[in-house]
Order: structure tokens, then C-alpha cells, then sequence
């Protein structure tokens, strides 16, 4: 992966996208709720769509696949973020503001 040519052509495989449910989050407006949900403790698996917000411990969800340099927010916390690559290998967030 420290190959250059080979992380352009990782960017270049299209991204997977999901079809997203509500799941019950009733902390923000009607129209967004489906982009949250509960953590649900160490066994709670997330998708390839799903990361966690640092700061108030609600699970993101995307329509989109995320990587590495994506920027998100968390509108219940109102914490905005970019995806870094953690040092295991996962995905992990660093808060911006």
C-alpha cells in the first residue's frame, strides 16, 4: 500500500452503495435519522458504510462506502471529521471541530 500507483488504483474501484432504514435513532429530524443509530457495545459489528463518532459514541452511516479522506458529521454532537486510516489497519475518525 505504500506504492503510489497502487492507492490510485484502489480510488478508482467504485464505491459500494447501501439502501439505508431508519433504525429508531430519534435524536435528530425525521429526514436524517436514517444516517444514525445506536452502538450497540463491543459486539455490535459495523458495515463497510458505518463508523463510529468519537465524541458521542453514534454510529454514521453513509449510503456510500467510506474511506480513507472522507469527510462526515455528526449532527448529534455536531462534530465534524475525516476518515484516517487507524495503526491495525481499520478505519477510524479524527475530529476536525
Amino acid at each position: 500500500m505504500n506504492d503510489p500507483n497502487e492507492q490510485a488504483v484502489e480510488s478508482d474501484v467504485p464505491r459500494q452503495t447501501f439502501e439505508l432504514e431508519e433504525c429508531g435513532f430519534l435524536e435528530v429530524p425525521k429526514k436524517w435519522r436514517k444516517f444514525y443509530r445506536h452502538w450497540g457495545g463491543p459486539g455490535d459489528v459495523l458495515g463497510p458504510n458505518e463508523i463510529i463518532c468519537p465524541v458521542c459514541k453514534v454510529v454514521i452511516r453513509s449510503k456510500r462506502e467510506i474511506r480513507v479522506g472522507d469527510r462526515l458529521y455528526c449532527m448529534p454532537c455536531m462534530s465534524r471529521m475525516v476518515v484516517v486510516l487507524a495503526e491495525d489497519g481499520s478505519l477510524d475518525t479524527e475530529v476536525i471541530y
